[in-house]
């Protein structure tokens, strides 16, 4: 397995203005100047240049609590912003070594509410009901439980981001997050693509894991998280 060669990776600055404007153009929703997700996909926006707070105002209609990443937006007297989450954006340097341990099974329509509900009690919001249509996700189960999971989220034609790192509370500190980051690695280098991932600044513990595993910092990336007045 080797390394797909960098293509443009300047385009992770602005990740979902480009994931919208390439592979996952079909969620794009129909503004001029910033592109969002649809809501009941993803509830992230962004945008290139100069762009109009009318836009994020109209989308707000849709949904009243979502994300702008990226630089700063422009904001209408509707909307608030809520506060400012500060991640570091990693990519994976090196071939990811395959960490052995329990079974992982690509989850299917019908875990799709286990998946929800498991992402849900550990980052509240951020999994929507189409959520899942954004790429793969996979798990490892106990007592026909799911208890662990990671998945795919932007894309674009040469980076996919890992997302959805979740163990259930009561599992954690078991090396789950560690064997589904590297497998899920390993199926998008498999695809000719460069995974990389955004963790929030204070997450000091895993910065560590991703760093083990061959992820190296690229830059700081803010969530601009508003909601309606």
């Amino acid at each position: 397995m080797n390394i797909p060669v960098k293509s443009d990776i300047t385009k992770l600055d602005n990740p979902v203005w480009y994931s919208l404007n390439e592979t996952h153009r079909e969620f794009s929703m129909p503004y001029e100047s910033v592109k969002f997700y649809q809501p009941e996909v993803c509830p992230f926006g962004g945008f290139k240049n100069i762009h109009s707070a009318n836009d994020i105002e109209e989308y707000a209609k849709l949904e009243d609590n979502f994300f702008v990443v990226g630089e700063k937006p422009h904001l209408g007297p509707s909307l608030k912003l809520q506060k400012e989450l500060v991640c570091d954006q990693m990519i994976l340097e090196q071939e990811v070594e395959i960490e052995p341990g329990n079974e992982i099974i690509e989850l299917k329509k019908e875990h799709q509410q286990d998946l929800s509900d498991l992402v849900n009690l550990v980052m509240p919001g951020y999994f929507k009901k189409n959520t899942t249509l954004l790429g793969n996700y996979y798990g490892i189960f106990a007592d026909h439980k799911l208890i662990a999971v990671t998945g795919e989220r932007m894309k674009m034609d040469a980076y996919t981001e890992v997302s959805a790192v979740v163990t259930h509370p009561e599992h954690a500190g078991k090396g789950y997050a560690k064997q589904l980051v590297s497998h899920t690695c390993k199926q998008i280098l498999d695809k000719g693509k460069h995974p990389y991932l955004h963790v929030a600044e204070t997450n000091t513990g895993a910065i560590k894991l991703y760093e083990k595993l061959g992820f190296v910092f690229r830059r700081k990336m803010s969530f601009w998280n508003l909601i309606n007045q």
